[in-house]
C-alpha cells in the first residue's frame, strides 16, 4: 500500500482497485478560480493521474478570501491563476502531471483541449462556457461534471453518467435569464469548499465506478436549506444538444458569443446567443449596489462599473466603453451577468 494514499485506500468503497482507477484517470477542470481551485487541489491530493486546469484571467485581490491555492506574492506578481495553480499543485503532489494553460476557452479551441480526458469538471463562473462545455463532452463523450457557486449558495450536476438524463442545454429554460455572481451578491468560501467536495465526491465514483444516482444537488448553508432532485423528466427528445440527432448549436458561432472591437471607438461590443434572453428590469435591479450611474428604460440598462460605461441592449448587445481588449471585455461582462 502507498503510504500517501493509506487511508483513502483503507475507505471500502475505494480500495486498492479503486485507488489504480484514480491513478489512471485523467481530469480537465475548467476554471483556476475559487471552485477550480478548491476541486483541483482535492483531485490532486487524491492521486489523480494527470490534471489539465484552464483559466484565462489573472490572480486579484478580491480573490485570496476563498480562492485557496494563491498567496499574497501571488497577486503582487501578477500571475495567471492557471500558472500559479499549476505551480502549488505541483508542490502538493509531484506525483500528479499538471498541466496549467492560460486560454480563452472558445468553440474554436474546446474539443482539443478536453478531447482525451476521462471526465471534466465545470469550475467555470459563466453561462455560456458551460453550454460550450455541455456541447463539447456531451460530442466527445465525456461526463461534464456540472458546479457552481454564490452567496452561500452552491449547486453540482454531473451529466453524461447514464443514459435517459438531461443535459444542461435541456434545462435551459428553467435557469434564470440572468445569473447572480459573485460580483454582484458575493460569496463566502464555506460553500465554495462544500459544492467542490460534492462535485470531486461523484468524480471519484464515476472514476472508480461506484454506482450513483445522478442528481441536481443544491445547498444553502447560510439557512440550511438543501434540495436533491431528480431531473429525468426535464430531458428534451428534440434537444439539440443531446438528442439522437445532435447539432451542437453551443459548439457552432451562431450560439457562441460573438466580440467585436468598434472601429474608430475605444470600445467592445459582446452579443449574445438568442437563446440567451436578457430580462433587463431585474438585471438592472441585481447590480444597483455594485454600480454608479444606473439608467433603466424599455430598451437597455446603462451604468459605470470597473471604470467603464456598460450598456445592455435587450437584444443581447453589450458594449462596454473605455477598453479595445476583448478579454477584459468579457471579465467585466462575467462580473455583471456571471
Amino acid at each position: 500500500m502507498n503510504g500517501k494514499y493509506s487511508r483513502q485506500e483503507l475507505f471500502s468503497p475505494i480500495g486498492n482497485a479503486g485507488q489504480k482507477k484514480i491513478r489512471e484517470a485523467s481530469i480537465f477542470v475548467m476554471g483556476a478560480g475559487a471552485l477550480g481551485s478548491s476541486s483541483a487541489e482535492m483531485l490532486v491530493r487524491a492521486g489523480i493521474g494527470r490534471i489539465t486546469i484552464v483559466d484565462r484571467d489573472i490572480i486579484e485581490w478580491t480573490n485570496l478570501h476563498r480562492q485557496q491555492l494563491y498567496t499574497e506574492q501571488d497577486v503582487v506578481d501578477q500571475l495567471p491563476k492557471a500558472v500559479a495553480a499549476a505551480r502549488r499543485l505541483s508542490a502538493i503532489n509531484s506525483d500528479v502531471a499538471i498541466n496549467g494553460i492560460v486560454a480563452d476557452v472558445t468553440s474554436q479551441n474546446i474539443l482539443e483541449l478536453i478531447d482525451g480526458h476521462t471526465a471534466v469538471l465545470d469550475a467555470t463562473d459563466n453561462i455560456e462556457i458551460r453550454l460550450l462545455m455541455n456541447d463539447a463532452t456531451l460530442k466527445l463523450d465525456i461526463p461534464f461534471f456540472m458546479g457552481a457557486c454564490v452567496g452561500s449558495y452552491g449547486l453540482t450536476f454531473p451529466i453524461g453518467i447514464e443514459e435517459g438524463q438531461p443535459c444542461l442545454h435541456c434545462m435551459l429554460e428553467t435557469l434564470p435569464a440572468q445569473s447572480l455572481t459573485c460580483d454582484t451578491v458575493g460569496v463566502i468560501s464555506p460553500i465554495v469548499v462544500t459544492t467542490a467536495a460534492r462535485q470531486v465526491t461523484d468524480a471519484l465514483k464515476f472514476l472508480i465506478g461506484a454506482l450513483f444516482n445522478p442528481k441536481l444537488e443544491s445547498i444553502d448553508l447560510w439557512t440550511g436549506d438543501r434540495a436533491s432532485i431528480g431531473v429525468k423528466s426535464l430531458k428534451k427528445a428534440n434537444c439539440p444538444s443531446c438528442s439522437e440527432n445532435p447539432v451542437y448549436p453551443f459548439l457552432s458561432a451562431r450560439e457562441s458569443l460573438r466580440t467585436a472591437v468598434l472601429c474608430g471607438r475605444d470600445t467592445v461590443q459582446l452579443t449574445w446567443p438568442s437563446s440567451r434572453r436578457f430580462e433587463l428590469a431585474s438585471f438592472a435591479e441585481s447590480i444597483r449596489g455594485i454600480v454608479s450611474k444606473l439608467i433603466h428604460n424599455p430598451h437597455l440598462v446603462a451604468c459605470e462599473y470597473a471604470g467603464h460605461r456598460i450598456v445592455l441592449f435587450r437584444d443581447g448587445r453589450m458594449l462596454i466603453h473605455g477598453t479595445k481588449d476583448i478579454m477584459a471585455a468579457k471579465r467585466i461582462a462575467a462580473g455583471l451577468l456571471g
